[in-house]
């Protein structure tokens, strides 16, 4: 299996620290506001390497961080008048459910930062001890120019760095590239040994990597706009910290963009989870991240999305049969045609390719076709279960079905017998009106020799 690794910007044959175990962690959201379509790509992208490690036998430990202190927590609390805490709370019950709905698996740890404030400590404490950081009046500082590999990474030369940086009046840094470990804050902050404050974002991946799963780890992933500077700066204060080597391979998934810019809360051009969801189901914005490599950039359009919807239609509605749970997949073709373009760097466009030749060979009844589609498109993220309704979910779309018909209807079977008792006196013009009814309402029936049933859209 090749990966391309950020930090050589070469595609490197993968191999695991300790044999058939690997240790992966990802950079996890601020708790602070909805997540948005960029969040997506980049936690649906690992959640895929997550699985299809797995399902190539390796025992995994992911652990995705969740930043519950930061400067924007705090800034909503003091808008809100709430406390940190509530905000937080508050939010990543939200992201949580986000990543339910797109049918993200949950990490195997997930840390809050607030919960590591002994780890960090401690390391700011080593490396003041090393000469690698400094305190300047309850604030502490880490000296890039003590760490010569600064800008490996981002592969942005340290002089270079330099020659672009200045000092501002007032600051007390040593060197304008020098960055905070710790802050003073005598209202939101926590007792340390230089007063109350609280943790700089970098230092919390750090310590909770350290903690959780050692001083080296095998993957380390998250969005390209995290290269710099905050995992540069991870892998120097750890690499100072801990004497040895942070990460062996480094993986960033590229930009969502809308009109050519990136998605970002910062420019106001985000869309969320929850809203793309009222629109398009999981399995097609999943489908959409995965027709794209997961280093290119993907471009945000409602024609891309409708491309996918399209897609996934067509997958999902291949004949299905009984899965065969026994089945040894990875003795067949398609098998080894889907690891091979999964060991290239995840190429997840060539492995959907697969699928549909996958499809194509259930609709035509090739044994044991769909088991193998089914076992393959799973890997991926792709849930062939049919959407359920609350009966909350339920009464309300009957309430707008009812609404259109101006007739009240209790229950689905009711719908379905009138429409059946229209056909049967062939008032065809009211049996296509409850059809349209039901579609407008996001129900389609379908017709068989068994009776009729319904499904979601």
């Amino acid at each position: 299996m090749k990966l391309f690794n950020s930090y050589t910007a070469k595609s490197e044959e993968f191999t695991p620290i300790e044999e058939n175990k690997i240790k992966m962690y990802v950079c996890g959201p601020t708790v602070y506001d909805n997540a948005h379509l960029g969040h997506a790509r980049c936690y649906i992208t690992w959640d895929v390497l997550y699985r299809y490690l797995k399902f190539k036998g390796y025992d995994v430990t992911y652990c995705r961080n969740v930043t519950d202190v930061d400067d924007k927590i705090l800034k909503k609390a003091d808008t809100e008048n709430k406390t940190p805490e509530e905000v937080s709370t508050f939010w990543y019950k939200k992201f949580t459910e986000s990543m339910n709905a797109l049918n993200n698996l949950k990490p195997d740890i997930e840390p809050f930062a607030t919960k590591t404030l002994g780890e960090m400590i401690s390391i700011v404490k080593d490396l003041i001890n090393k000469g690698f950081a400094y305190e300047a009046d309850g604030d502490v500082y880490f000296r890039v120019s003590k760490f010569p590999q600064y800008g490996m990474l981002s592969k942005q030369p340290i002089d270079s760095l330099v020659s672009g940086a200045r000092i501002e009046v007032g600051d007390k840094k040593e060197n304008p590239l020098d960055f905070a470990l710790w802050k003073k804050d005598e209202k939101f902050g926590y007792n340390s040994p230089w007063g109350k404050g609280r943790p700089g974002w970098h230092i919390e991946c750090s310590a909770m990597i350290r903690k959780h799963l050692g001083k080296t780890i095998d993957i380390h992933a998250g969005g390209a706009d995290l290269i710099f500077p905050h995992h540069e700066n991870e892998i120097a204060q750890s690499e100072c910290a801990n004497g040895c080597k942070f990460v062996n391979y480094w993986l960033h998934n590229g930009f969502v963009t809308i009109n050519k810019e990136k998605m970002s809360k910062s420019l106001g051009n985000f869309l969320t989870i929850d809203d793309l969801l009222k629109v398009y189901d999981a399995n097609t914005i999943r489908f959409f991240i995965l027709t794209n490599h997961y280093r290119m950039p993907v471009e945000f359009s409602d024609e891309a999305l409708q491309s996918a919807a399209a897609g996934v239609k067509r997958m999902l509605n291949a004949k299905q049969t009984q899965v065969d749970e026994a089945f040894d997949i990875t003795q067949t073709e398609e098998y080894k045609e889907f690891t091979e373009a999964m060991d290239d760097d995840l190429n997840t466009s060539k492995a959907l390719a697969v699928l549909f030749d996958l499809t194509n060979k259930a609709n035509k009844d090739v044994p044991n076709a769909f088991t193998i589609l089914y076992k393959l498109a799973t890997v991926l993220g792709f849930s062939f279960s049919k959407p359920e309704l609350s009966k909350e979910e339920l009464a309300e779309k009957l309430k707008q079905v009812s609404g259109e018909l101006g007739t009240t209807y209790e229950t689905m079977e009711e719908v379905i017998e009138a429409r059946k008792n229209a056909r049967a006196e062939k008032n065809w013009e009211i049996a296509d009106k409850i059809r349209i009814a039901l579609d407008n309402a996001g129900i389609i029936l379908k017709d068989s020799k068994e009776g009729t049933t319904w499904e979601i859209k």
